[in-house]
């Protein structure tokens, strides 16, 4: 069981925020779908590819209350949450559509609300329901989900846990000058404001550093650093993990003392709310991730990659809910872990890369021991940017993916312009995820080659407007998993 998140008193304000949302359910009911992911796993993307998929009738044969015609209407309405800005759909789908680029990454919490007007697949229940759901979409950061295991630690525990994380694997070049400035502290000193600041930049500059594309690194927090918002220059973002603490208390007036004021605060301000305001209020989640992304940076980022969704599933606390059960403590009842980019992979490849998910998964619920009910794992592409052919290899047809690459991608020394069409063989995943992950604890391993290529969004026909449905793999499945039983 992982350590208590709340205190009494955010307890009751949770209890108060769940009444308020019971009693607007009754004249209006709604569920709150909460998405996230974790390094540039798609999440604009996803939200986009659904709502346009729901709003355009796109082809969706495994959502089952589309496929039997049982959804007469979708509309996007006003969200119920005004201190919240939009997520702006118009915008990132013209993006897509019209212009084939891929949207902005996700830099702070935004919501859509999606209204289903439906009948009812019992006759019973249509005899006492109009049959109409409103899904309200919270989007956010990864990096905030990775705070929440923060708040059961203290500054000392934090600062271990970082320090000696920094020091490992290719983190310890990175970490280098982070290190080495915060070992020339007199911890116990009189605290200063201009080395706080110097600190607090090192150590940012150290986690933007892991984020990179070129490490793909996902346990990063505290995620204020890497996007502070108007807190920048804050007090609350103006600390960082020290090394080497001594058990005794700080004293008064130190260095030391003023990190420990200065986390607690990041905790108070930036964490809590969060928690309290939006993730506690979630009844269903998907978490995105680019196990792709991880794969082909290396042993060390598919690691990291497990250690922060060991992190993140620590912080859900999947089960049923009662009406009365929620009314002080709402539980998420599903969550989906989903790999994107399943379109940079030949279809032969899409179970094993679901396979490697669903293990990355097993081994971080294993760990925190959590059951496994109410989570599921997917190989989806929100939006599908590649067509499969294949190509004559000597006596041999060889699979292939065939794209427009972005601009200024590279392959096998050529530069594309953005323009042009190229064939590729994306590689091979093992069938068996475990052979992958016996290696990653071996020295000098090497990880399947797979060939990862950023390709654009597909040409489509507007037709008038932006009206065709989003191409897409296994969006549709993501759907049923979500919010098929709501619908039922």
């Amino acid at each position: 069981m992982p350590p208590a998140l709340t205190s009494i008193t955010d307890d009751a304000k949770i209890a108060l925020d769940n009444l308020a949302d019971r009693a607007s359910n009754l004249v209006n009911p709604s569920m709150r779908l909460g998405v996230t992911g974790l390094s540039r796993a798609g999440k604009t993307v996803f939200i986009s590819s659904l709502v346009h998929n729901l709003l355009n009738g796109g082809r969706l044969p495994l959502f089952e209350a589309m496929r039997s015609g049982r959804v007469s209407q979708a509309r996007l309405e006003q969200q119920p949450d005004d201190a919240i800005p939009r997520f702006q759909y118009e915008d990132h789908i013209d993006a897509l559509v019209r212009e084939r680029i891929w949207p902005d990454s996700t830099r702070a919490i935004s919501e859509l609300r999606v209204t289903l007007e439906y009948q009812s697949a019992s006759g019973w229940n249509r005899m006492f329901s109009r049959g109409r759901l409103s899904i309200d979409i919270v989007d956010y950061p990864g990096e905030w989900l990775l705070d929440l295991p923060l708040l059961a630690q203290d500054y000392e525990t934090f600062s271990r846990n970082t320090v000696d994380l920094a020091r490992t694997g290719i983190r310890a070049e990175l970490s280098k000058d982070w290190l080495s400035f915060a070992s020339g502290i007199d911890m116990d000193a009189p605290a200063d404001e201009g080395t706080a600041r110097r600190l607090a930049e090192s150590f940012a500059a150290y986690l933007k550093a892991c984020k990179s594309d070129e490490r793909s690194l996902s346990t990063l927090p505290p995620g204020r650093f890497l996007m502070p918002g108007d807190l920048e220059g804050s007090p609350a973002l103006t600390f960082a993990p020290l090394a080497d603490l001594p058990d005794t208390p700080a004293p008064k007036g130190s260095f030391r003392a003023m990190m420990e004021r200065r986390y607690d605060a990041y905790k108070t301000i930036v964490v809590k709310p969060f928690f309290r305001e939006h993730f506690a209020r979630l009844d269903r989640q998907i978490v995105l991730i680019d196990a792709l992304q991880a794969i082909n940076r290396g042993p060390e980022a598919v690691q990291d990659l497990e250690r922060a969704l060991t992190d993140v599933l620590a912080c859900f606390r999947p089960g049923h809910n009662s009406f009365f059960s929620s009314l002080v403590g709402r539980r998420i009842d599903k969550v989906l872990v989903a790999a994107t980019k399943a379109d940079h992979l030949h279809h032969e490849s899409h179970d094993r890369l679901e396979r490697l998910t669903g293990r990355l998964v097993d081994r971080a619920i294993e760990r925190i021991g959590m059951a496994g009910a109410g989570i599921d794992v997917m190989a989806i592409a929100s939006v599908r940017a590649t067509r499969e052919a294949s190509v004559k290899d000597g006596s041999h047809q060889l699979p292939v993916i065939v794209g427009t690459p972005m601009a200024g991608e590279t392959i096998n020394g050529e530069v594309f312009d953005g323009t042009r069409q190229t064939a590729i063989f994306p590689g091979d995943l093992p069938a068996d995820p475990e052979t992958l992950f016996r290696q990653l604890g071996q020295p000098g391993s090497e990880l399947p080659d797979v060939n990862v290529v950023r390709f654009r969004p597909p040409a489509l026909d507007e037709k008038g407007g932006i009206t065709l449905s989003v191409p897409h793999i296994r969006l549709d499945r993501a759907m049923q998993f979500l919010l098929g039983d709501r619908l039922a």
